[in-house]
């Protein structure tokens, strides 16, 4: 299977099972069913399996999944198996939050940098970091070999700086600016904005 054609919506669904299936294992759990991950996340049974047929032959009829071999895959499968280097831009809340977020180490993520372009925050501490001037980013990242940023600058500057990752040689950005990012081919941009999300419920409110 050429990985250019799984549909991006299935890899979409990838960690999602994998967090259920974490949470299985945590709670002792050897094995489960299509039909019981299925009732966890929201998510058809037949729709796993069609999902996971994608990538190989995962699990038995009759006895499901092994859940520790599942597991291992997805992360085989989604390159989590080690562990990938970020950088964080903008260190306004969002950025301080994500710079001392502690959850992203079992993931298979470590923050590794942190910039801003506010002469009061460049030299001071956020965490266990020192933060940077954006104005260094490109040298600094191309030094570290880092692939992933994560974007938390206000709209205005996403763009600007988002040119700056990319002549870095950043490949991967996660977007928490209200703004939609052009970038060449071969990067990937997702966007994360909680209005949107805030927006789509409330369609569903009274």
């Amino acid at each position: 299977m050429i990985k250019q054609d799984i549909p991006d919506i299935i890899v979409s669904r990838l960690p999602i099972y994998l967090r259920a299936l974490r949470h299985m294992q945590a709670l002792g759990k050897l094995t489960t069913s299509s039909q019981e991950l299925g009732a966890t996340v929201g998510i058809s049974a037949a729709q796993i399996r069609k999902d996971l047929s994608q990538f190989g032959e995962f699990g038995k009829q009759g006895t499901g999944y092994d859940i520790a071999f599942l597991i291992d895959q997805l992360r085989e499968i989604l390159k989590i198996q080690r562990v990938w280097n970020v950088a964080v831009i903008g260190m306004g809340d969002m950025g301080h939050a994500l710079s001392r977020y502690q959850g992203f180490s079992d993931r298979g993520f470590r923050v590794m940098m942190v910039f801003d372009n506010d002469p009061a925050k460049i030299g001071g501490q956020v965490g266990n970091f020192v933060v940077q001037d954006t104005k260094d980013i490109v040298a600094a990242i191309q030094s570290s070999g880092i692939k992933l940023a994560m974007l938390c600058v206000p709209a205005g500057a996403a763009q600007e700086v988002t040119n700056m990752l990319v002549t870095a040689g950043v490949k991967a950005i996660l977007n928490y600016a209200p703004i939609s990012l052009n970038v060449p081919a071969g990067v990937r941009v997702q966007y994360l904005d909680p209005s949107i999300g805030l927006q789509r419920m409330t369609y569903y409110l009274d």
